[in-house]
């Protein structure tokens, strides 16, 4: 897995996961080190990292400004987001699975070790629905429901719920738009 030509914006810890995972010599990473709460500029494009709970190395999530958007919450591959945001206009947030739905696949021989994983380190139905909760929606504009479970969601029902709770549009992303290593 190469780099060359992209710059590649990660944190220390993820860099070196990937350095080791892929046995990929430093020097073919275009790479730039972002910390937490350190904010930086890409172009027109202000980005402000935060820390997200997740079994990773130094996972990040990112509330993203442009001033033709507006600000953009990016968070996925998280449990649990601990900070609070206000003027968002959009959603980019995971939504991975519903207990329910998890109970159910329990019963068909879903495996407990997985079980465990997702719910240590994935975005419920439950727990965005409570984020969304204690966010402040006035100005925002849409949500997008990203990493959905193949097996642990239903992409219908997680629209519909989330509509109803935040009377927003709801979008699903695609399936091919998403990366995962």
């Amino acid at each position: 897995m190469l780099y060359n030509g992209i710059n590649v914006y990660t944190s220390v810890g993820t860099a070196r996961a990937i350095v080791n995972e892929c046995r990929v010599i430093e020097t073919h990473l275009r790479l730039n080190f972002i910390k937490s709460e350190i904010q930086f500029n890409i172009g027109n494009f202000t980005i402000m990292p935060f820390e997200t709970e997740h079994d990773a190395a130094e996972p990040l999530g990112f509330l993203i400004d442009h001033k033709d958007i507006g600000k953009l919450l990016f968070a996925t591959d998280t449990y649990y987001i601990r900070y609070k945001f206000n003027s968002l206009k959009h959603f980019l947030i995971e939504c991975n699975y519903s207990k329910e739905i998890v109970k159910e696949n329990i019963k068909f021989g879903l495996n407990l070790t997985r079980v465990k994983r997702l719910l240590n380190s994935h975005f419920s139905l439950q727990n965005v629905k409570e984020f969304l909760k204690e966010t402040d929606l006035s100005q925002c504009e849409d949500i997008t429901l990203i990493h959905l479970s193949d097996g642990n969601s239903n992409a219908a029902q997680f629209k519909k719920e989330i509509e109803r709770l935040t009377g927003k549009p709801v979008y699903i992303a695609d399936k091919g738009l998403e990366l995962e290593l």
